[in-house]
């Protein structure tokens, strides 16, 4: 164990970083290295029930005691090597569970409050407030907790982790426990303090969709140790690439606002030289957006379409032909000017169209099957 250690060197230990190894009795090893962005990010710890992103999050907020070195926000908190090891109170870490874990005899109020008795700041009250409005609770703080919904319970726990204006904030599946109806409910404020909170944010998750909306750097895990790691879009092209990879593969594409159409409601994101009219979401001119698409939603053609109802048509390349496996589908490749798209079609369909590698196509996506 000293020479993995060691390894840490004093340059690496200038960057944020989390080197965790940690064996135990059941046979179970977790091997973890992964240097974190320099700027304020959400890192994603994706993989299947089991893989170790849990102990991660745990191991790094000292929840969990295991050998190796945690650096994040600029804060070391743990270094074997010179004997750091800070505890958890003291890490001023916000730590959102999977359950919201509230306190029943407490209101909500209340229980915002509770986290700040051992915060001696004097504007912790203005932050609470803060917290508050970030998260659209006003209307719930006279409320007892067992009258909200599962969204305003878990609204409420985010909002109790931010009040202490946390260095990080570590969220361990915060939307396993909520049904699909809650989980849509609850995403767009996790989009928001993705966009204002401007902390590093360590998420674990299992759900594709989760990754999509809310990862800066993807990191996947399986059995313990580190798959992948990188720009979300990059490990997920790779993910995807793999034919036993996804059921439901999911391309996403990070592009920018180029117009909006203000009669229908729309706005046209341009990913690379793929563009697509989506539902205006109020992002500006400019601004930063992501795109999933779905590669059943993705149709191909050899000639340009005409009289059509999709508005989504662009040029790509078809840049690789993967055999599914389930043996009458293919998936199909599509650069797009560095961006890539993901269509899936029977391997019929493919061979009636003379499909080969390297050959320009015609993409067409419906508007309305875009997230």
């Amino acid at each position: 164990m000293s020479k993995l250690i060691s390894a840490v060197s004093a340059a690496q230990s200038e960057a944020d970083r989390i080197r965790i190894y940690l064996s135990r009795s059941t046979g179970f090893t977790l091997d973890c290295d992964i240097t974190l962005p320099q700027e304020a990010a959400v890192t994603v710890f994706f993989g299947p029930s089991g893989c170790g992103k849990t102990t991660i999050l745990r191991a790094a907020a000292g929840l969990e005691k295991a050998p190796g070195f945690v650096r994040i926000a600029g804060q070391t908190w743990q270094d074997d090597e010179n004997k750091l090891f800070v505890p958890t109170y003291a890490r001023r870490i916000g730590y959102v569970f999977q359950e919201a874990s509230l306190f029943t005899h407490l209101n909500v109020i209340d229980n915002l409050r509770y986290g700040l008795k051992r915060i001696a700041d004097k504007d912790a009250e203005g932050r609470l407030k803060e917290a508050v409005d970030l998260l659209g609770i006003g209307h719930l703080l006279n409320r007892r907790t067992n009258e909200l919904s599962g969204g305003e319970r878990q609204r409420c726990a985010i909002a109790r982790s931010l009040a202490i204006r946390p260095s990080a904030l570590f969220m361990d599946e915060p939307l396993s426990a909520l049904d699909q109806a809650r989980r849509r409910e609850i995403m767009p404020w996790l989009e928001r303090i993705k966009r204002e909170l401007k902390v590093p944010i360590l998420y674990v998750t299992h759900s594709e969709d989760e990754v999509m909306r809310l990862a800066d750097q993807l990191v996947l895990m399986n059995q313990g140790k580190i798959v992948d790691a990188g720009p979300v879009a990059g490990v997920w092209l790779k993910r995807l690439q793999k034919e036993s990879a996804a059921t439901h593969r999911s391309s996403l594409m990070i592009g920018a606002v180029a117009e909006k159409d203000a009669q229908w409601s729309l706005m046209k994101i341009a990913c690379g030289s793929a563009h697509f009219w989506v539902k205006d979401t109020g992002a500006a001119i400019g601004e930063t957006v992501r795109v999933t698409v779905h590669s059943e939603n993705v149709s191909v053609s050899v000639d340009k379409p005409s009289t059509t109802s999709i508005q989504n048509v662009f040029q790509a390349r078809l840049t690789h032909i993967r055999r599914d496996s389930d043996a009458s589908r293919v998936m199909l490749e599509l650069d797009c000017e560095g961006s890539v798209i993901i269509a899936e079609v029977t391997a019929r369909a493919a061979n009636e169209l003379q499909l080969k590698e390297m050959m320009p196509v015609w993409v067409q996506v419906k508007s309305v099957s875009i997230c």
